[in-house]
Parts: C-alpha cells; structure tokens; sequence
C-alpha cells in the first residue's frame, strides 16, 4: 500500500476547477500571448496541475503544448538558452517543420547559435530583457579571448579558444552590417511567428514546472528566457512556482541591492511583472484532509477502475462544500465500491485512525501527507516483519510521527524519557495534558448589559491581577521539571498534546525501536542509562539548567565525569562554533559542581576550531575555573588574541587588558 509521489492526471483533489479555469482562459483568446501563475508551496500540487492542463489540452489539434523542466537542464548548459532551444526544437519535430518550413526553420535556429555563441564567448551576464549582450560587450570580449589564446598553455587548448573567437567575430560582422539589439529581438519574434504559422497551429502552450526547486541563476535565466516570448503572439505560458522561493531567486540574483522595503517590494514585483493571472493552490482543510487521505489509501488498494472514478465523482461533489463537513464514509464506499468494499477495509479503518491526525499535523500539504503515510506505513510493515507488529497501534504511531516531523524536539524529549523509564511510559505527559484540558472560567450568568454591582473594587487601591489556575501550573512545574516547563508555554506542544489518543499511559518503546531509522534511542541511551533524562535537560535553556544545581553537586565524580563526557560529545558533533551551542550552559553547571573537571573542560576549549569560534568562548568561565586550570585557559585567550578570527582576536585582546587592569 505503498503510495506514489508523483504528480498525476487522477484528481483527488478536486483541483481540476484551477485546471478547467486556466485552460479556459488560455482558450478564449487564443491570438493573445499571455503568462498564467500557478503558486503553492512545496508539494502542493502544482505539478499535477500542469498535468490536468496538459490533459484538458491534448485533444486540441488547434494546440500545441510543450512541457519544460527547468530543473533537468540545471547544471548541464544555460537555461535561457535550454528553454528557448527546447521549445522551438519541439514545435518543430511535433508539426514536421524541417519539411513543410524549411528557411523558416533555419531562420530561427540561426538566432538561436547567435545565443549561444554570445553565452559561450563572453561568460558575461546577458541583458535581463533580451538575453543578448551589447556589441560592445562583445568586442571588448573578442580582444579578451584572442589575448588568451596567445598563452594557451595556461587558459585553455588553442583550438577551443580559435573556435570561440571565430563564434565571436561572427557576432561583430551581424554588428558590422548595420543590426542591432533591438531589430534583432523584433526578427526573432517575428521569426517565431513565422514558424507557429508554418505548424499549421492557433496557439502555443508551455507548461514550465519546478522552477522552484532550481539554483537562483537557473530559475532567473529561464523566466528571462519567457520574457522574450511575452509579446509573442499565440503563445501561453504556465508557470508552476513558490512565490517565495522565486523572490529569494531574484534577492541572491541581485545581491547588491540593499535589504530595504524597496528591495522586498522589487522581488515581488519581478514576479507579479512577469506573471498576468496568478492561481493560488489552496492548503487543504480539515475535511478535504480526510477526503484525500481516504482516496489515497483507497486507489492504492483497488487502483484505477469505475469502481473508483465513481467514488472520486462523489468525493468531488462533497469537496465542492467543504463546509459541510460530508466525509466518505463507510456505508458510501461500500455502496459505490460493490463487491471491491471487502478488499479496502483495512484502507478505511487505517483512514479513519490516521485522517484526523494528518488534517492537524501535515497543515493541508498533499505531499507531506502521502510522504507522511509511506513512513507510517513502512514502519508498520517493519515491526510486522520483526514479531511485534501487535504492540503497535497506527493512531498512536501517527501522533508519536506528527511530534517527530514538525516538532522535532519534543520527540526527542519524549523519547529520551521514554526510553529509560521502567515500562516505557512518559509521566510528564499527564502534566501536559492536564495543562490544555484546563477549563476555561465560567461566564458571567449575568445578561452584558447588565453590570455586576455584588463587588465593586476599591478605586483607591492598586489592582491585583488574579493569576489563573493555568499559571499557577506552569510556575510549579518550573521548578519541578523544566521539559514540562517548556512544553506548557509552547502552543505548538499544547496543541499536538490535544490530537487523540492520549499518550499517558503508553508503553512507547515498541514506537521507539520502530522509529530507528532516524535515532537509535536505545542505543545512546545505555551507556549512559538513567542519566540520559539528566543529560537532555542539560541542553535546556540557561534558567531550567540553574535549576539542576542540586541534583549535579549530588552526583559522584564518575557519573559527573561521564555526563560531561557526553555533554562535550554531542556538542563537538556540532560544526558551528560562530554562537554559543547549546549545552555549554549545562557543561560549565557540571565543572562548576565538580571542580576535578576544570582540566578536562580547558582540554575541550583548546580542542575547537579557532577559526570559526565566536566570542562567546572568552567570557563567563570566572568561578567555574581557578588554579592551575586557570593559567591555561590565560595562555589558550593569548592564542584565540593572535591566531583567533577576527572578532574572537578583539575579545580576547579586550579580555587581557581588563585581567591585566585588576
């Protein structure tokens, strides 16, 4: 039950309607040219629009379209250049041009060479209208490349260089002949023009998709290549991108330009300019979640058949008002489905468990939905396979992977604490779930217009602000256990901790080990054992660590020793020493507690990389190391002073005069 993730003509959600609408307006007025947007985030599905629009178009003979995949070309030549090449290059082999149009053909490839060589020879950024450099940019060039072919030995092979400057003086003898730029982009439309009308064709459609999965320069080169096709006539572009994605294109394209609201609003407008008529995929909501997830899980069982157009047919019907709230249910399926029913009760009972779930975890994103469900169900395959898939319950397993794909660091609390804990079974969730059950206050039973003179306050006195009962828990859990401190201030947690089931009496360590693809929990837990719940909150913030000072000075030295073990381990596992990494906060509690340490922490300070260390490394050691540990680390601030980068230099120097002031 394994579900494809590539885009598809079937319509599972219901976005054939963006589809109609856009072939629709590509039709209506054919001998326009016009460029349609079609925006979502990522896996959204804006692919599989492209392929609804390419359906609705291919019985068409008046249409042609032509399909560009700006991210296959990157990395292999210029995508101006690609998709310019590529679309004349298919219009020409669909509608048997080098027979029926022969000159027109040759006219038009010869514009394109001129392209290319312009690209080849210069390396220089072309015009962002024309992608043509001026002739002056190209003699400039030719001089240049016949200089370096005198020393061919240090640039390149003679005769790659000849070839380009022969490439280049072919463009100065166009410039010597009277051409210019902007004659030269007029022909090549009317070049084009040409070959639409030799095709035999009343418009030209191309479909370019993943523009935003490419590198800044490929998705700016491929939307200037369409801007020379704008004012083509006959011809349409649909172009399937993030919008955020494409204005951080165009900030790292013009990196110069100053990070003002002038800059932010000129990114937005290069793709507003360029795109006529955006269509924005909308996120799915909490029904059309569960709608989709059922279809998925349902055509992966029975695959395409009537049996199941039928049900799609009914879903988009419910899909039209969302609003209703109108699930597939059983009785549904079984009526439309006949005698397949039988073969999809596993598809619905795991919907039925899993649905809610994703409509509040996955936040409407098809893809992260499918992808989300082929983890989850290969994870269950696998403790199947492995003897213990009856210790796993898939709703329990879907709220555990909500937690471990958006809220990474709760998961790993939990697991942390779960997989020490005798039966596996994480207390501290109670806390949490007693947190966001806490019930609201009672309104007032009294009508609103009718004030309440029982108890009037005292004007005269300050007012005291009555701390609620939810307050009240957060402070004593403060003090008590600072995971769950964190958790009752993040709306993130409280409102995962409210997905059913309930977590609190779970044995979680079968939904652990079914998890290691990810983390071994069992594994980096065992040397360490019960410290490993102590290690983790030594990673928390500097004011739930202050709270540990107790139970760290209780320790015996070889416990504190291996702690600080693993404290330096995982923080040496991180490469960016620029800020303070978390954990320091915890290592300096522990040597300060445990003051044999102070070497073996001047160790780890001497051991990174002085190059890439910001200047949190100089200060906040005094009272955690004295002594002879102390002039080490007085003569390790003497080298971060001479060797350091240049920030830790000016820290450290600084650092010096003020110990050589007391």
């Amino acid at each position: 039950m394994i579900l494809s993730d590539n885009e598809t003509k079937v319509d599972l959600l219901n976005s054939e309607a963006i589809a109609q609408t856009i072939v629709k307006l590509i039709r209506e007025r054919p001998e326009r040219p016009v460029t349609i947007g079609v925006h979502g985030d990522w896996g959204a599905g804006k692919s599989s629009v492209l392929e609804m629009i390419e359906a609705g178009l291919e019985n068409d003979k008046k249409v042609l379209c032509i399909k560009f995949n700006g991210w296959r070309f990157q990395g292999f030549e210029d995508a101006k250049i690609a998709l310019i090449e590529g679309i004349v290059t298919e219009l020409v082999d669909k509608k048997s041009l080098y027979s029926k149009a022969k000159d027109e053909v040759k006219d038009i490839f010869k514009r394109i060479d001129w392209l290319k060589a312009a690209k080849k020879t210069s390396g220089l950024l072309l015009t962002a209208f024309t992608g043509i450099p001026s002739p002056e940019l190209v003699e400039t060039l030719v001089t240049g490349v016949q200089s370096i072919a005198s020393d061919p030995m240090q640039y390149a092979t003679k005769e790659n260089l000849d070839a380009l400057t022969e490439q280049a003086g072919a463009l100065l003898k166009e410039k010597e002949d009277g051409k210019n730029i902007p004659k030269e982009i007029n022909k090549f439309r009317k070049s084009f023009d040409k070959l639409l009308e030799a095709a035999g064709i009343e418009q030209l459609v191309v479909l370019v998709d993943d523009l935003d999965r490419c590198l800044p320069d490929t998705a700016i080169e491929t939307l200037e290549a369409i801007r020379l096709f704008i004012f083509t006539d006959k011809t349409a572009f649909v172009v399937a991108a993030d919008e955020g994605m494409i204005e951080y294109a165009v900030r790292k394209h013009f990196p110069d330009f100053p990070d003002t609201s002038l800059h932010q609003a000129y990114t937005r407008n290069y793709l507003e300019k360029l795109i006529q008529i955006p269509f924005k995929i909308p996120i799915l909501g909490e029904i059309e979640t569960k709608i989709y997830v059922t279809l998925l899980l349902v055509g992966s069982e029975i695959g395409e058949c009537s049996e199941f157009d039928n049900l799609i047919k009914i879903a988009r019907e419910r899909l039209k008002k969302p609003w209703e709230s109108l699930p597939l249910n059983s009785e549904i399926i079984r009526s439309t489905l006949g005698d397949k029913a039988s073969k999809v009760q596993n598809a619905l009972l795991l919907s039925d468990q899993v649905g809610p779930i994703l409509a509040s975890g996955t936040k409407g994103n098809p893809r992260q939905i499918k992808r989300f469900l082929n983890t989850l169900l290969l994870r269950y395959l696998t403790a199947e396979a492995r003897g213990f898939g009856q210790s796993i319950s898939l709703p329990i397993l879907a709220k555990l992977m909500i937690a471990e794909r958006f809220i990474p660091r709760l998961f790993e609390q939990i697991a942390s604490i779960a997989a020490v804990a005798p039966e596996g079974i994480c207390k501290e969730l109670k806390f949490l779930e007693n947190i966001t059950q806490e019930v609201t206050p009672k309104s007032n039973s009294k009508p609103a217009s009718e004030p309440d003179k029982t108890s009037e306050p005292d004007k005269t006195q300050p007012v005291q602000k009555k701390k609620d009962k939810s307050t009240e828990v957060v402070e004593k859990l403060h003090s008590a256990n600072p995971f769950i401190a964190e958790w009752s201030t993040s709306d993130n947690i409280k409102e995962w901790s409210k997905i059913p089931p309930s977590l609190v009496e779970v044995d979680l360590r079968p939904y652990l080990f079914v998890s290691k693809d990810r983390k071994d929990f069992f594994g980096t837990s065992t040397p360490l054992g019960h410290l490993t719940l102590l290690v983790d909150k030594l990673f928390g913030s500097k004011f739930s660590v202050q709270t540990l000072e107790a139970e760290i000075k209780a320790l015996p030295k070889t416990d504190a020793q291996r702690i600080f073990d693993e404290i330096r381990s995982r923080i040496i596992s991180n490469s960016n020493f620029d800020t303070e990494p978390d954990g320091i906060a915890g290592l300096t509690l522990v040597v300060k507690s445990h003051q044999e340490l102070q070497d073996k922490l001047v160790d780890f300070l001497e051991g990174l990389p002085k190059q890439n260390l910001g200047p949190w490394v100089v200060k906040g050691w005094d009272g955690v190391i004295d002594g002879e540990a102390k002039q080490r680390f007085d003569l390790l601030v003497q080298t971060w002073a001479k060797s350091g980068s240049d920030i830790l230099k000016a820290v450290a120097i600084n650092v010096q005069k003020i110990n050589k002031a007391k």
